[in-house]
């Protein structure tokens, strides 16, 4: 009996980790762990970021990339998730970086997370809107998306755009398939001295963590982080890139990279499909999306926030 309970536990054991190999073999060839790396933890067909009162974790794609779409299925830290944010985002280097944020802003129980999102431009970041989600993103996987191209970024969770950032310099106006041309042609004589920031081209990671932020995350700081409910556990039931792969033997400035990705249609990735006339913007159903999600869930945003912008950012014009 002994040398039969031995073998189970042994099965057992070889169970566990191939499960983990089987895991760790489906993110392998997208993702990589970035930090804390005994806090990034393969389950079955899953990706664990943990957090508890030692550390959060995190990690890092193994490619960078310049336009495309990157896509998270994510399952957020259920119950008292107070003072825990689980980002998911896209990230350049350096001082004069751009950034896109997903920031899922945990809460007590039986209150709604909130979804932070913000974009760094060169470096600035301070755009920050929040939204409320109309489902438990705690009961299962949704999920959460970034499209990037030179004519917008766009945020999507079920595929539902719920920001969009708009490339208004004078020649990405006059693009619109949905739109009257003299109206184009005025709105593009209009940016055209002054137009709003857009992400220059610049390739970028994306990144996944999970940290302890009760210092502003839940009711402004009011709330802080139950330890006593840790460890607080985000859930990956995937994670993908479709976008122009960058080569890993450039510079993050090489201007044949960005040339290639830039003007091609086609690579050793396939159709950049991101790039078509169809994605530089919204379908008429998606721009009705768009205003029933920000007119039913946007609890916050920066552009008419006036305390912290008495002059309106020039991207906010006319809100």
């Amino acid at each position: 009996m002994a040398s039969l309970a031995v073998v189970v536990v042994l099965v057992m054991v070889v169970c566990a980790a191939t499960a983990g190999v089987a895991a760790a073999g489906k993110f392998d060839d997208v993702v990589e762990p970035s930090w804390a790396n005994d806090h990034v933890v393969y389950e079955g067909d899953l990706l664990k970021l943990r957090l508890d009162s030692s550390s959060g974790g995190g990690f890092a794609s193994k490619s960078k990339f310049l336009y495309g779409k990157a896509t998270a299925d994510l399952k957020l830290v259920a119950g008292d998730s107070a003072g825990v944010v689980t980002a998911f985002y896209l990230s350049s280097g350096g001082d004069k970086h751009n950034e896109f944020d997903f920031e899922f802003l945990g809460n007590v129980t039986g209150e709604p997370y909130l979804v932070q999102t913000n974009l760094y431009i060169d470096g600035v970041g301070n755009r920050e809107q929040r939204i409320d989600l109309w489902f438990d993103p705690t009961a299962d996987f949704h999920t959460y998306a970034v499209l990037w191209n030179p004519s917008q970024v766009v945020f999507l969770v079920d595929d539902t755009p719920i920001r969009v950032y708009e490339n208004k310099n004078a020649t990405a106006v006059v693009k619109g398939h949905h739109r009257h041309a003299a109206a184009a042609n005025a709105t593009s004589n209009a940016t055209s001295a002054s137009a709003p920031p857009f992400p220059s081209p610049q390739p970028m990671s994306v990144y996944s963590s999970i940290w302890n932020a009760d210092d502003w995350a839940t009711q402004g700081g009011r709330v802080k982080t139950d330890w006593s409910h840790a460890p607080f556990v985000a859930t990956f039931r995937d994670v993908r890139v479709e976008g122009c792969a960058w080569a890993a033997n450039a510079t993050d400035s090489d201007a044949g990279e960005v040339a290639r990705c830039t003007g091609s249609s086609w690579g050793k990735e396939g159709r950049y499909w991101w790039k078509e006339k169809d994605m530089e913007e919204l379908t008429v159903h998606q721009s009705h999306q768009l205003v029933w999600a920000r007119a039913h869930h946007l609890v916050y945003d920066y552009c008419v926030d006036t305390d912290r912008f008495p002059v309106q950012p020039p991207e906010c014009a006319g809100r």
